[in-house]
């Protein structure tokens, strides 16, 4: 088979939540630039208006963390264009620093102890919550049509643990990775395959900017095989794969895109 067509996704209708930045808007960006439908659902109304009208995507501002309006935004897409094909929940936070600083001392307002209930609950509200109800409204409207693919984004912290970031986002990440894999075995009768995307340390905006950070960056890429951390268009290739007939026998698979993070450090 030609790669053209075992990647072809023209025409897919196309949803990335939290699309409007960071890796969101690199697979919003690479599902656009080889001709799918994109709808882009982000809260931040500027960034989202911006993006949709460079890539020719329709933008929808919705928090994703209101079920009720989450599911008008997939109604209104699927209204739009009489059916959904490909759906990135991606919309997340991220967990902040952990019980350790980036030159391995303890972090006192880090600990388990320190830890304060509305950090863990706005986490698991946005990262765990936010991510089901994205699952259950794409899902009422595959099993409508002819079946579809979701492609989750979780991280390397739902399979190891971590010092340097915070543990609520390590809980919420597993509980995500075991909801593709709980989606997967159920939806795949459907024709509705669930894949995840597990990105390592990536420069975007998530934990407000914290990896833009020079320090940041270097003190993380030290424990990278490949010295330095993840951008937006590393990711996109993986994410073309998953959306496309390239993946058509995959489902509840988790796809690490690390830079051999968690292989383990080298030094």
């Amino acid at each position: 088979m030609k790669a053209s067509s075992l990647f072809d996704v023209s025409g897919l209708v196309t949803v990335v939540t939290g699309g409007a930045s960071g890796i969101g808007l690199a697979y919003a960006q690479a599902m656009a630039d080889n001709g799918a439908a994109v709808t882009i659902f982000d809260l931040d109304e500027s960034r989202l208006e911006a993006q949709a009208r460079r890539l020719g995507a329709q933008g929808i501002r919705v928090d994703v963390t209101d079920r009720n309006a989450l599911h008008r935004a997939f109604d209104e897409t699927v209204r739009r264009h009489g059916r959904l094909d490909v759906v990135f929940a991606n919309a997340g936070i991220g967990g902040g620093p952990g019980f350790l600083t980036l030159d391995g001392k303890r972090n006192a307002a880090r600990t388990f102890e320190a830890l304060d209930s509305d950090y863990w609950e706005r986490i698991f509200k946005i990262d765990v919550d936010a991510l089901f109800s994205t699952l259950q409204a794409a899902a009422k409207h595959m099993k409508a049509g002819q079946g579809g693919r979701i492609i989750v984004t979780t991280s390397i912290s739902a399979v190891k643990t971590e010092s340097m970031v915070g543990a609520p986002y390590v809980a919420a990440k597993a509980a995500a990775a075991q909801l593709v894999r709980q989606a997967a075995l159920e939806l795949a009768a459907y024709n509705i395959l669930v894949n995840a995307i597990a990105p390592g340390p990536f420069v975007t905006n998530i934990s407000g900017g914290r990896l833009q950070d020079q320090e940041v960056q270097a003190a993380l890429a030290r424990y990278c095989p490949l010295r330095r951390l993840g951008y937006p268009d590393d990711i996109e290739g993986l994410a073309l794969f998953l959306a496309s007939p390239a993946s058509k026998y995959m489902t509840g698979a988790s796809l690490t895109v690390d830079g051999g993070t968690t292989l383990g450090s080298v030094e």
